[in-house]
């Protein structure tokens, strides 16, 4: 049977390339998920400030939450986690040890005129940690700084000119002592004098990180043992390797989290999509050999050698696949790494990484992929007795199997379950979290299903058809009838691309639409102050709520944290956001009305909870609560207040003397400010004088702010797109092979009918309205799919009429489903009618 598969390869290459299509693409589509998988797993961020340093000592920000009682997770802090300076000298007493340096690490901008150039500062004694080698100049003294070759170029500035420097919440005039370069360091970098970047940390008591340098000759393992003696009681890391860029960039370990998760649900879904689409092209060319698989049948062939045969040919194409996927699938991966870069998902400092691994689980993946299709769609083939053979090839037989009947009822409950728990168990958007699995399940049932599917609609439009596109569409919508099983074959892919897109297109715009009416509705202040780098000082709320245009002025920091007592499973998965405000101003800046208790007491430690979270926690006003702070510190608070939140946004307030320390820079990133009655105009004017007399202090109107929000969202949904495009031109490409390959074995039917007097403008329009009659059934089969997920969605959101997102999704979904179709099925049937149709007919 092997060779008998090898010659059907060699003589049907046509029939054999939607196969082949349809492999090496998953295939890549996996390969590639396997290099963004194995990137995010490894999460290399080479060390480029501290490269230098053989060591890195940092706080440990690694927190285990239970989840339940039994369960533990272990979660990453949100907040850069300080140590205590005076570990500094215990590192350095260590054996082995020839330096310990204390890190300061701080936000800051140089304002040049209209340029600002942010940049992190350091004290100038972690300029060898690179090392930085001064160009011109001299070593920083007190009021002194020494600026990167690249920052100096942005701001102009020269050694010995004075440059104003804005940092923890205020700014100052410094003169530039020198300008330094070092090799493969693009983040823009400023040096302080130790003390004045003490001072500008804002916390002089602690440090970022304290990196370690050897004595000729030490041992990297006795110095780090003994490191970890030293400092037994304390919370601390020991880093080396390219673990060293994490202290540099905090955020590369949520993004590789990130990553990871990414990687494996895309992959995930191209590995379904890919059995689907496969299994179609397989069932849909065995279907075109019919007669000749009843040859084999009728003279003795068994159904193991046939189904041994029809797997060799998939499994031969998988090869071929495979081996075209090789260099194939880490280009891929590149390109999809350098877009989720540019979206800003990942740091572009982490490395991607494809190393001969991922092709591991990708052929895995392949070969089930390929077994599996081939396996499913050549159960038809092999399954017709001897005797009946050579009749089923000349009919067509409706029934389905039973293996398939089960599995797409299942599918069915499943998306039933799926869609219940949607809409009346989950609120908010939390719920899109089984809202988007409802779509591939769905889509998976009615293609399990599809002759069924396909019948019944199809009988619903056959009667319309009928009437509008006289004696060709007549003709079609027979023909349509009588090979419904062929006909569901081409509209799956469909059904299966229409579903994806609409389905999960304006699942994403309809939770970012939320996301933003949720913060629209949430802020009342008319105006924000920020600052160009390092928060805003509170000292500025007196000066701006003594303005006279201004009826009311909070502070405002947002973190997460993580309640330790009481215990609350929901809460410690994720966190529990945080928004730290102003007592005096809370009322005014933000639309939160108390249920119970007072906002006014929003002072100290003191939390106003979300009813939601509230019940959860069993706890009411006056109650204490343990949080586990962003930046790994404890801290009792007392409940002052309970208010109805937004579901699915339950957000709790502190205030911001508490939450602002236990944040990365120490300060409100924002003052939010709301215009007295009628001044909005006076306002915008009295704060812009404001910030003049503040260098480095903006202003943004509300209207600016929530574009600003909107785009950040908008940022985030790219990936989201990346991912639903992936899957759309998969599903696509598998709409184009099969209707291609259906369509073009039919060369004979084509034939005879010109032989009986057809012309070839009536066999084209005969196979237009085929087209669009399989297009409109792939379009309403996906959907239902869609609806599916969409319908539960609004339903959780408040209302069925919630989900949002402009028809032009809809509209291009139609269009393009349209435009494949008829493109895939007009053009083999103007190739197969070149031919005359007596040489046609005796193919």
């Amino acid at each position: 049977m092997g060779k008998l598969a090898a010659r059907s390869l060699r003589y049907r290459i046509g029939g054999f390339a939607a196969t082949f299509l349809a492999l090496f693409i998953g295939a890549t589509l996996v390969m590639a998920c396997g290099g963004l998988m194995e990137t995010g797993i490894r999460n290399n961020v080479p060390p480029q400030r501290l490269a230098g340093a053989d060591l890195l000592v940092t706080g440990d920000r690694t927190h285990t939450v239970a989840t339940s009682k039994k369960h533990k997770k272990a979660t990453t802090l949100p907040e850069r986690v300080e140590i205590p300076a005076g570990l500094v000298e215990k590192v350095r007493a260590v054996p082995g040890v020839r330096g310990a340096t204390g890190e300061r690490t701080f936000d800051a901008a140089v304002l040049s005129g209209t340029t600002t150039v942010t940049a992190q500062a350091h004290g100038w004694e972690s300029a060898a940690l690179t090392p930085y080698a001064l160009t011109s100049g001299n070593a920083p003294a007190r009021g002194e700084v020494v600026l990167d070759a690249a920052t100096a170029r942005r701001a102009g500035a020269t050694t010995g000119d004075r440059v104003r420097i804005a940092a923890h919440g205020g700014s100052a005039a410094y003169r530039v002592s020198g300008v330094a370069a070092a090799q493969g360091v693009p983040q823009a970098t400023l040096f302080f004098a130790a003390a004045d970047a003490a001072a500008l940390s804002g916390r002089p008591e602690t440090v970022a990180d304290i990196a370690v340098t050897l004595a000729p000759g030490a041992h990297p393992d006795d110095v780090r043992e003994g490191i970890r003696q030293a400092l037994a009681d304390n919370s601390v890391t020991l880093l080396s390797g390219d673990d060293r860029g994490a202290v540099e960039h905090p955020e590369a370990p949520q993004g590789g989290e990130d990553l990871v998760a990414l990687s494996g649900v895309v992959g995930g879904l191209v590995i379904l999509v890919a059995a689907f689409v496969v299994a179609g092209t397989v069932a849909l060319s065995a279907q075109q050999r019919s007669r000749e698989l009843a040859l084999l049948r009728a003279i003795g062939t068994t159904t193991r050698q046939l189904r041994r045969m029809l797997l060799g040919e998939t499994l031969m194409v998988m090869a071929l696949a495979g081996a075209a996927a090789w260099p194939a699938g880490p280009l891929v991966g590149r390109r999809l790494y350098d877009t989720l870069v540019d979206s800003g998902m990942i740091a572009d400092t982490v490395q991607f990484r494809q190393g001969w691994i991922p092709a591991m689980p990708a052929y895995g993946a392949l070969l089930l992929t390929a077994v599996l299709g081939g396996l499913l769609g050549s159960v038809r083939a092999v399954r017709a007795k001897p005797v009946e053979a050579l009749g089923e090839a000349a009919v067509q037989k409706p029934g389905l199997h039973p293996v398939r009947i089960a599995a797409g009822l299942l599918f069915l409950a499943g998306t039933v379950a799926l869609a219940l728990v949607t809409a009346l168990v989950l609120r908010g958007p939390v719920a899109a979290s089984t809202a988007g699995p409802t779509v591939m399940c769905c889509a998976i049932a009615l293609a399990l299903l599809g002759p069924w599917f396909t019948k019944l609609v199809t009988l619903l439009l056959h009667w319309p058809v009928r009437l509008l596109t006289g004696p060709a569409g007549r003709l079609a919508a027979l023909n349509c009838r009588a090979r419904t099983a062929k006909m569901a074959a081409i509209a799956t892919p469909v059904m299966l691309a229409s579903a994806i897109a609409t389905g999960n297109l304006y699942l994403q715009t309809t939770t970012a639409a939320v996301a933003d009416k949720a913060f629209a509705d949430n802020l009342r202040a008319d105006a924000v102050l920020t600052s160009a780098a390092g928060g805003v000082d509170p000292a500025l709320l007196a000066q701006v709520r003594a303005l006279p245009s201004v009826a009311g002025a909070s502070a405002y920091v947002t973190s997460a944290a993580h309640t330790e007592k009481p215990h609350d499973g929901d809460e410690n998965k994720k966190g529990l956001p945080l928004q730290g405000v102003s007592a005096e101003g809370v009322a005014q800046t933000l639309a939160v009305k108390a249920s119970a208790g007072s906002l006014d007491g929003l002072r100290g430690n003191a939390i106003a909870l979300p009813e939601t979270v509230a019940h959860r926690m069993h706890r009411t006003v006056g109650d204490t609560i343990t949080l586990r702070m962003g930046d790994g510190e404890r801290a009792d608070v007392r409940v002052v207040a309970l208010f109805k939140g937004r579901e699915g946004f339950d957000t709790a307030l502190t205030s911001a003397e508490l939450l602002a320390p236990h944040t990365t820079a120490g300060l409100p990133a924002q003052l939010l400010v709301r215009a007295a009655a009628g001044d909005r105009d006076r306002l915008t004017a009295e704060l812009a004088t404001l910030a003049a007399r503040h260098p480095g202090l903006k202003v943004m109107d509300r209207d600016a702010l929530t574009a600003a929000h909107a785009q950040n969202s908008r940022t985030q949904a790219s990936v989201n797109y990346l991912i639903i495009g992936m899957l759309v031109a998969y599903t696509a490409l598998s709409v184009v092979n099969t209707t291609a390959v259906a369509v073009g074995n039919r060369r004979k039917e084509f034939a005879l009918q010109r032989l009986t007097g057809a012309t070839r403008g009536q066999v084209m329009r005969m196979m237009t309205v085929e087209g669009v009659l399989v297009a409109v059934v792939g379009l309403l089969l996906g959907a239902a799919a869609a609806a599916s997920t969409l319908v539960p969605f609004g339903y959780a959101l408040g209302g069925a009429g919630t989900v949002s997102g402009p028809p032009e999704i809809a509209l291009t979904v139609i269009g393009a489903a349209a435009a494949l179709t008829l493109a895939a099925t007009l053009v083999p049937t103007w190739w197969a009618l070149r031919s005359r149709p007596v040489e046609a007919a005796r193919a």
